[in-house]
């Protein structure tokens, strides 16, 4: 019983980290998915952020459960549990506007 228990808890926690993975996949694939369009319509940057936030705003949604599900999991306080789901999700989108800051610049 001792060595079953261990393979059941590491098999509980197997699923959060796929949610995770599927769910920073989705979110980042909508990010994705609004640079050429939104290059090709010549979208201002101000509203290319906020077409983001709009259109991708269940992905985040999911992608953010996900990572606080996981971090309560693991022991981790609400308060860094929403710190890190912040960090994640900012750095996706600050990467994705890099991009399209950088797609935008004359010349490119």
């Amino acid at each position: 019983m001792l060595v079953v228990a261990p393979l059941l808890m590491m098999l509980a926690a197997a699923p959060s980290a796929d949610a995770i993975g599927a769910a920073r996949k989705a979110f980042a694939g909508c990010l994705s998915a609004q640079v050429q369009p939104s290059l090709d319509k010549k979208v201002p940057l101000g509203e290319f952020q906020g077409q983001l936030k709009t259109t991708c705003a269940d992905k985040e949604a999911t992608f953010r459960a996900a990572i606080l599900a996981q971090d309560k999991a693991d022991g981790m306080s609400d308060k860094d549990a929403q710190a890190d789901a912040d960090d994640q999700v900012s750095e996706y989108v600050d990467k994705i506007i890099g991009e399209y800051e950088e797609y935008n610049k004359p010349g490119t």
